[in-house]
């Protein structure tokens, strides 16, 4: 029995003869990209009907934006739940430690008027 395996990445056309790169027996399955180059991790924030923000709902790995914003429509927005969809390479996302924050938030405590909690606010004013 003689059979060969092909690999095809997002986008390929095949050609009407063959298509793909072919793989010989013994040989490793190239990394998903092609040329050795494995895509990079995107994190995926969703902005529902209802919210007025985008919320992180989950990662996936493409090889550039706009393959990013379209497998996350297909995996995190199936029953249209969303209206608009934000992608941010991972490599570009800086976050504080959780071990520090309380040094990075003490200095915040002693400000008590940017907590307004000493008036009521009036029904008609919404998302504040």
């Amino acid at each position: 029995m003689n059979f060969q395996i092909r690999c095809f990445y997002y986008g390929d056309i095949p050609d009407s003869n063959s298509g793909g790169d072919p793989i010989n027996a013994g040989s490793e399955i190239p990394p998903l990209g092609g040329g050795g180059a494995a895509w990079p991790l995107w994190e995926v924030f969703i902005r529902s009907k209802q919210g007025l923000d985008h919320k992180h709902v989950g990662s996936l790995k493409a090889a550039d934006a706009q393959m990013a914003i379209e497998n996350a429509r297909d995996v995190y927005t199936r029953r249209m739940e969303g209206v608009s969809i934000w992608v941010v390479e991972s490599k570009y996302i800086h976050a504080s430690n959780p071990d520090e924050a309380e040094s990075l938030y003490d200095p915040a405590n002693d400000k008590v008027y940017r907590h307004p909690t000493f008036y009521d606010l009036p029904d008609e004013v919404k998302h504040m």
